[in-house]
């Protein structure tokens, strides 16, 4: 047993000791923090401190006799490695958002017996769930307790990155605007008040970005509003003087992080409270007095930064086209160090690509890790090269590139898959069955209003005629300078609701994938803007959308079947690498620019 899985097994003996002296029969662990962050502060990361599972989705559910962790197919041959020998199972689940845990935890505890969870990160619409679901098993559910927090003796503290202004000309709506937005929509719901816990609706709504999340421009905070007034709630020192004066400026007061409960607490008699009850947890919502009314519906900050003004839009282009260039760049490095033999690894791809990006105008660092994965390493969709682990470049195969970039008009996610020396006719049906859905995607049509999910098929319908599937979602939205997952849209098999409705303005991925264990992966990743169709006037049908492709970067063609791609598909792909030539290649020269123009001929 390691060091490292000798530390596993002490932490969840540790846990059990604390569980045994409260009279607890089993914890709940989620990857969750106080604001239901997808990506985690140091301080949040209990689930993979407690278990060594790395992934950012995950469950641990520890009971005094067993212990699981349960996770999506993006992370089953991770997870099946880190969870080796520690004793916890991994237990597989279809989607990050299935609630299979909770079935578990019903047959593993009898009725009399009691769950743990921190009410202070356990969300409410999840709480509202888990609760009915043990009170039908008769078993008790504590969320009172952290448990966590009791037996991590260097646990460390609140992030103190520093709260800084999106300034024009990137900032495009002024924070008096948006705030009078929320409050016009505050007004419609019939709210006198509007707690916003998700740490990127209040970076939104007062065109802050901060620091405290790894590779996500985002701060701890949450807000309360009023008709009249408007609370920022963070840690002390984040805010310098300045900024502080032009925030009360536009009506803004600041109080300590640690004072949101309190201020719930303290709302008068008869307030009308609206509140997310996805984007706030348990502990929030029951800081809420008695004779408060809680209005349960989405942020309308949600909703209103899921669409993109057209003055944002541009930007957004432009970053893509700055993005597009560093991609070049790479890439014309990346071939003439192959023809040179040069010693490649996964660790280069992330170095020079991450330098290539640090160079463009406006760049603010990376919206996520940088995955490359060569081989076997690019069947696991969130696999990360480390020092310890990863592989050299060589021999034949397929390397799998997912990157993206934070600029000041932008953020930005692309995956490309580039062939290593010779490439198998397999991988090269693969291949081409995924670049099939994502253009059958990208060339669809469809009413405005559309729920997202519906559109999930249209891109694995190539697969599905070859009996393939893959795990993940097809796309995720994606925000302005801003979190590089966001919602409410989302295109995969996630239960639609009336939120996802696709409107002009949103920007979402789109990503299908196959994934072949132990051998290979393959997934072609674009950005799309829905934008309005023209259409005949009085359209009797309504008003249609259409997906403007963002992303400039070649797709590699050396890797297609083009009998199996099918003419329609080859003609949308010579007028998309047309429109990549177009817009780079003033920004190149040189190596780049040959690199370009090989690229992007048409086939």
């Amino acid at each position: 047993m390691d060091t490292r899985t000798s530390e596993v097994a002490l932490r969840i003996e540790q846990l059990r000791d604390a569980m045994r002296a409260l009279g607890v029969h089993a914890c709940l662990v989620p990857s969750s923090d106080p604001h239901l962050s997808e990506y985690l502060p140091e301080r949040w990361q209990g689930r993979q401190w407690l278990s060594g599972f790395t992934g950012s989705v995950g469950t641990l559910v520890v009971t005094l006799e067993r212990a699981a962790v349960f996770a999506d197919s993006r992370y089953w041959t991770q997870a099946a490695a880190e969870l080796s020998h520690t004793g916890i199972a991994l237990e597989k689940i279809p989607t990050a958002a299935a609630t299979h845990y909770i079935d578990w935890i019903s047959a593993q505890l009898q009725p009399g017996q009691s769950l743990a969870v921190d009410g202070q990160i356990l969300g409410l619409a999840l709480a509202q769930q888990l609760r009915g679901a043990m009170q039908r098993a008769g078993i008790q559910l504590r969320t009172d307790l952290d448990l966590i927090e009791r037996i991590w003796p260097a646990r460390p503290g609140l992030p103190a990155g520093q709260i800084y202004e999106h300034l024009p000309p990137q900032a495009v709506v002024t924070r008096a605007q948006k705030l009078a937005d929320v409050r016009a929509a505050m007004a419609r719901h019939g709210a006198s008040h509007h707690f916003i816990s998700s740490v990127d609706d209040s970076a939104w709504l007062f065109n802050l970005r901060g620091a405290d999340v790894d590779y996500n421009p985002v701060f701890m905070a949450h807000t309360l509003l009023s008709a009249d007034a408007a609370t920022l709630f963070v840690e002390d020192g984040k805010i310098d003087a300045a900024l502080q004066a032009r925030l009360s400026a536009d009506g803004v007061r600041l109080a300590p992080y640690g004072a949101a409960a309190a201020a719930l607490a303290a709302l008068p008699a008869g307030a009308r409270v609206l509140l997310d009850p996805r984007r706030v947890t348990l502990g929030l919502r029951e800081a809420v007095p008695a004779q408060a009314t809680v209005l349960e519906a989405i942020n309308p900050s949600t909703l209103a930064k899921s669409r993109k003004t057209l003055a944002e839009a541009q930007f957004v282009r432009e970053a893509m086209v700055q993005d597009g260039a560093a991609m070049c760049e790479f890439y014309a490095w990346f071939e003439q160090a192959l023809a040179r033999q040069e010693r490649l690894t996964e660790l280069s791809v992330d170095e020079h690509l991450s330098a290539a990006r640090a160079k463009r105008p406006g760049f603010v660092g990376l919206s996520f890790p940088t995955i490359a994965g060569f081989n076997a390493n690019g069947a696991m969709p969130h696999y990360r090269a480390t020092t310890a682990s990863h592989a050299v470049i060589e021999g034949n195969g397929l390397l799998l590139i997912d990157s993206g970039g934070q600029y000041l008009g932008g953020t930005t996610d692309i995956t490309r898959v580039w062939p290593i020396g010779v490439v198998s006719a397999e991988q090269k049906r693969d291949y081409t069955l995924v670049l099939k859905g994502t253009l059958a995607l990208s060339r669809a049509c469809f009413p405005r209003g559309t729920l997202s999910p519906m559109l999930d098929a249209l891109a694995r319908a190539p697969m599905w005629a070859h009996g393939l599937d893959y795990g993940h979602g097809t796309g995720h939205g994606v925000g302005y300078f801003m979190n590089v997952h966001e919602g409410p849209q989302t295109i995969s098999k996630a239960v639609p609701d009336a939120t996802m409705a696709m409107e002009q303005g949103m920007i979402t991925s789109i990503e299908p994938g196959i994934y072949r264990p132990g051998k290979w992966g393959v997934r072609i990743e674009n950005l799309v803007l829905n934008v309005a169709l023209a259409t005949p006037e009085n359209n009797q049908f309504g008003e249609m959308l259409a997906f403007e492709t963002l992303t400039l970067c070649p797709i590699d063609t050396r890797c297609i079947d083009i009998e199996l791609l099918g003419a329609e598909n080859v003609a949308w792909l010579n007028q998309y690498h047309a429109l990549v030539r177009e817009r780079l290649q003033s920004l190149l020269s040189g190596a780049a620019l040959d690199w370009l123009l090989l690229r992007t001929q048409g086939i």
